[in-house]
C-alpha cells in the first residue's frame, strides 16, 4: 500500500506539473529537488526561552506586550524541515532547483535566495516586488536554474523580520566537473551560520520598531543556531548548547560563512589558524591568509582552513561585534568550538583578539579593498574570471544613493533611500505590468538625493536593458549599512570615508575588483560599485539590515528589454499566486493528503520523478 501511495503521488505529482516544464527543461540540465516544511520548533539558543511579549529597549524592563504577538509562544524559532538553522541546499552550476516551501507558520511567507541571480526569472526571486506571499497553511513551488554561478550563499525568510527568528540556510553552488576549482580538492565543505540574535521573537521586535523604537544590543551571537561555549563563567551561563566543528589533523577544509544576522557586523576568527580567503559570493578570489575578517549582515565567504596544529586542546571559534562600544558589547560574542579528532583537552583561556583598530577606522576598509579577483581563474565558465574588462567599459547610468538616521513620515519612524521610504507594495512589479494594473508602483526613484521633505512612496528605478550603471552608496546614518541587489553580482571598485565625490572615481580599481551581491557601507563613508545590467526582471536593491530593511530602506530596479519577444524574460509561472489588485484571480488552495509524503517514502518519490522530468526533458 506504501508503495502504491507512493506511485499514485507520482503520476498526480507528474500530471499536475507538466506545465513547468519550460521551467524545468532549462537545455536538460539536472535538477536538484527539496521539500521545505517552514514551521516553529521550541529552542533557546541563548539558554532563555524566545519571548512573545515585547522588551522596553529603552529603560530595558520587562513589558508584557499587548499587540498581537502573531500566536508565536515562547521558546519557539522558525526552523525547515524541524532543523535550526535550516538544510543546505547542494547544487552545481547550470542546475534547476525546484524547492516546494509549505508555510506552516500562522502568517504570510516568502524565501528569497541571496545571491542567486535568477536568470531571465525574476519571478523566483522571494521578495514582495516579484512574488505574492504564500498564506499560512498553503504550499508554494519555486523553480529557477542557477545558471552560470557557483558559491557560496544562503536563503532566508524576507517577510516581516522573520529572519530574525530563523528560517534561513546555506545554499552553495559547485563547479561543473569540466570547470577546475582554483585550489586543491578540500577534505570536505564546513557551513557556518553566524549572526546578532534577541530573545524576542520577530513579532515583538516588529512591534517595537512600530512604536518608534531602536532594537538596542542584542542578547547574543548564535553560531550554527547556537549559544556561546563558556569561554568565561560571568558572561556565559552554565546549560548553553554550543556548536561543536569535527575536524581531522592534517587536512584541509572548504569553511563557508554566512552572516545571517539582524544589523551586527562580526569579526570572524578561529584561535591559532589561518584563514585562507577563497571565495566571497560567487567569486574566487587571490588567496591571501587573514587571521580574522569583518563579515558584515548578509555577506558570505569561504575559507581554505589547513588543519595544522598541536591539538594540545581544542580551538575557539569566534564571531564578535564589531564598530560598537566592544567593552558594552562583551556578551554579544559567539563562540564555538573546533575540535581536532587527536585534541587532548577542551578550549580555554581568553579568546584571540579581535581586531586593535580604534585609532585606525582605515582598517576594515583597507581589509575588504585587500579582497581581490583571481583573474585567471575559471568560474561558472571556462573563460577566466578576468576576462570581462569592467573597467574599460563607459558607464550609461550613475545613481547616488544616501541613507540618512531613521526620520518621523506620517507620525511613524521609517528609513529611507533619497529620501524615500518604500511603501506598501501590494501588487508584484512585473506581474502589475502584465496585467496592466495602473498605480500600483512609480518610475521616479531620483538618481541623487533630493532637498525634499522625506516621504514614502512605492517609487523605483527605471533603469535601461544592457546599461552598465555607477552606483555610490552613501551612508550618512550612524550604523554599518549592507546593501544587497537580487538578480545580479556587482563590481566594487571603491570604498573611503568621508561624502563621494566626482574626484572619487580616480581612486577606483578597474583592473581586479572583487565582484560580489552584498556590500558593506561604513558610517560616515561611501562605497562605488558597477553592475552590467543584461538580466531584465524586477530586482530587489536592499539594505541587508533587518530594522533598517523593514522600515522602507528598499527600492527596485526594474529592467525590460524594449524588443522582448519572450527571448530575455521568462513569462508569468503557471502556478503564480495573485494579491493586491489582482486578489480576485487567486484560487483557493486545495489541501489534500495526497501532497504529503511519508518519511519513507521520499527517496523513492524523488528518484521516481527525477527520472520522469529527465525522459520528458530529453525528449521534448
Amino acid at each position: 500500500m506504501a508503495a502504491l501511495s507512493v506511485f499514485s503521488l507520482f503520476a498526480l505529482f507528474s500530471l499536475t506539473h507538466i506545465a513547468l516544464l519550460p521551467t524545468l527543461c532549462f537545455a536538460a540540465d539536472p535538477f536538484v529537488f527539496y521539500d521545505f516544511r517552514v514551521s516553529y520548533i521550541t529552542a533557546s539558543p541563548l539558554g532563555v526561552p524566545q519571548r512573545p511579549y515585547l522588551l522596553d529597549f529603552a529603560v530595558h524592563s520587562w513589558i508584557i506586550s499587548g499587540p498581537d504577538n502573531g500566536g508565536f509562544s515562547g521558546g519557539e524559532v522558525i526552523a525547515v524541515n524541524g532543523q535550526f538553522p535550516g538544510p543546505a541546499i547542494n547544487a552545481t552550476t547550470n542546475n534547476n532547483v525546484v524547492v516546494n516551501v509549505h508555510n506552516e507558520l500562522d502568517e504570510n511567507l516568502l524565501i528569497t535566495w541571496s545571491g542567486i541571480q535568477m536568470r531571465r526569472n525574476s519571478w523566483q526571486d522571494g521578495v514582495l516586488g516579484t512574488n505574492c506571499p504564500i498564506p499560512p497553511s498553503w504550499n508554494w513551488t519555486y523553480q529557477f536554474q542557477v545558471k552560470d554561478q557557483i558559491g557560496s550563499f544562503f536563503y532566508f525568510p524576507s517577510l516581516n523580520l522573520q529572519r530574525a527568528s530563523g528560517g534561513f540556510g546555506s545554499f552553495h553552488i559547485n563547479n561543473r566537473p569540466i570547470i577546475e576549482i582554483p585550489f586543491n580538492q578540500p577534505a570536505g565543505d564546513i557551513f557556518v551560520t553566524i549572526g546578532d540574535w534577541y530573545t524576542q521573537n520577530h513579532t515583538a521586535l516588529r512591534t517595537a520598531l512600530d512604536a518608534g523604537k531602536d532594537l538596542g544590543m542584542p542578547d547574543g551571537v548564535l553560531i550554527n543556531g547556537k549559544g556561546p561555549y563558556q569561554y568565561n563563567n560571568t558572561l556565559v551561563p552554565d546549560g548553553i548548547q554550543y556548536e561543536t566543528i569535527n575536524v581531522d589533523p592534517g587536512k584541509t577544509y572548504r569553511v563557508r560563512v554566512h552572516n545571517v544576522g539582524i544589523s551586527t557586523s562580526l569579526n570572524f576568527r578561529i584561535q591559532n589558524h589561518n584563514l585562507l580567503l577563497a571565495e566571497t559570493e560567487g567569486c574566487y578570489t587571490m588567496q591571501q591568509n587573514y587571521t580574522k575578517i569583518d563579515i558584515h549582515v548578509g555577506q558570505s565567504y569561504s575559507f581554505l582552513i589547513t588543519m595544522d596544529q598541536n591539538a594540545s586542546s581544542d580551538y575557539y571559534i569566534v564571531a564578535s561585534a564589531r564598530f560598537v562600544n566592544e567593552s558594552l558589547w562583551q556578551r554579544v560574542t559567539g563562540v564555538a568550538v573546533l575540535h581536532y579528532s587527536n585534541s587532548k583537552g577542551p578550549a580555554s583561556g581568553p579568546l584571540p583578539d579581535p581586531p586593535n583598530d580604534f585609532y585606525d577606522k582605515w582598517w576594515s576598509v583597507n581589509q575588504a579593498l585587500s579582497i581581490r579577483q583571481n583573474g585567471s581563474a575559471s568560474g561558472a565558465r571556462p573563460n577566466p574570471q578576468g576576462s570581462f574588462h569592467y573597467g574599460e567599459i563607459n558607464v550609461t547610468d550613475s545613481y547616488v544613493i544616501k541613507t540618512v538616521p531613521p526620520q518621523t513620515i506620517g507620525g511613524k519612524l521609517r528609513a529611507t533611500l533619497n529620501g524615500i521610504s518604500f511603501g506598501n507594495l501590494t501588487t508584484p512589479i512585473r506581474l502589475a505590468d502584465q496585467n496592466k494594473v495602473r498605480g500600483a508602483y512609480k518610475l521616479d526613484f531620483p538618481n541623487k538625493p533630493l532637498n525634499e521633505t522625506p516621504r514614502t512612496d512605492i517609487s523605483v528605478i527605471n533603469a535601461t536593458y544592457k546599461g552598465f550603471i555607477e552606483i555610490i552608496f552613501q551612508n550618512n546614518d550612524t550604523t554599518v549599512q549592507s546593501f544587497h541587489l537580487d538578480g545580479y553580482f556587482f563590481f566594487l571598485v571603491g570604498m573611503g570615508y568621508g561624502d563621494w565625490t566626482e574626484n572619487s572615481r580616480n581612486g577606483y580599481n578597474r583592473w581586479d575588483a572583487v565582484t560580489r551581491c552584498t556590500a558593506q557601507v561604513l558610517p560616515g563613508a561611501w562605497t562605488a560599485v558597477f553592475v552590467s545590467l543584461d538580466n531584465p526582471g524586477a530586482w530587489n536593491l536592499r539594505t541587508q539590515n533587518l530594522d533598517r530593511w523593514y522600515l522602507g530602506q528598499e527600492t527596485y530596479l526594474r529592467i525590460i528589454n524594449p524588443e522582448e519577444k519572450g527571448e530575455t524574460e521568462f513569462g508569468v509561472p503557471d502556478n503564480v499566486l495573485y494579491c493586491g489588485a489582482l486578489a480576485s484571480r487567486q484560487k483557493e488552495q486545495k489541501r489534500s493528503s495526497a501532497t504529503s509524503i511519508p518519511g519513507g517514502n521520499w527517496r523513492l518519490f524523488i528518484s521516481l520523478l527525477a527520472a520522469f522530468f529527465a525522459l520528458v526533458c530529453t525528449f521534448r
